[in-house]
């Protein structure tokens, strides 16, 4: 993998709106190389600086003009692959403006995956379990556009909230109310 051709398939897939990717998916990018040229080639891009590593497994593409603004969401949906992840909690009600303080550092998701907590240079992603069957969080979810992970409605958030045992004295029950 050279700079010359890794850059090449960056800016093409930035005009596809994609500046955010898994290691598994690099791989498939520079499926020529050989696991070690392709490990040494990695190493050099974020040497470079043309590959930014938020999280373990994640790369972004820093001179990308596709990023939207919701980078720690592409990185939290990045760390767990194939499992339903929504944003909720205190993410989702400050959003709804039942919570006043407002977790700027802080992306609290439900997922179908294992909990973690992962420090990016975005911010904190927080994953924490759920045992809920899929068929009940896609009819308790809401697409955004443009948004690339889902949210909570604001009574699902609530019942996360109290479900996972979080402090529940922050948040403005009256502002539950208001659907």
């Amino acid at each position: 993998m050279n700079q010359h051709d890794a850059l090449n398939i960056f800016r093409h897939w930035d005009k596809q709106g994609r500046y955010v990717y898994t290691k598994h998916e690099l791989t498939k990018l520079f499926l020529a190389d050989s696991p070690k040229t392709f490990t040494e080639g990695l190493a050099r891009l974020v040497k470079s600086g043309l590959l930014k590593r938020p999280a373990r497994g994640v790369y972004l593409y820093n001179n990308a003009h596709s990023v939207d603004g919701y980078a720690i969401e592409h990185i939290a949906k990045a760390l767990r692959p194939g499992c339903y992840n929504y944003i909720s909690l205190e993410s989702a009600l400050s959003e709804y403006g039942a919570i006043s303080q407002i977790p700027i550092d802080r992306l609290t998701l439900i997922t179908t995956g294992r909990s973690g907590t992962y420090e990016t240079p975005f911010g904190v992603i927080e994953f924490t379990h759920t045992k809920r069957p899929v068929s009940d969080i896609i009819n308790n979810i809401q697409t955004i556009k443009h948004r690339p992970l889902r949210i909570a409605t604001k009574a699902t958030a609530w019942r996360d909230l109290k479900r996972v045992g979080r402090n529940i004295n922050m948040v403005n029950e009256e502002e539950l109310q208001d659907d």
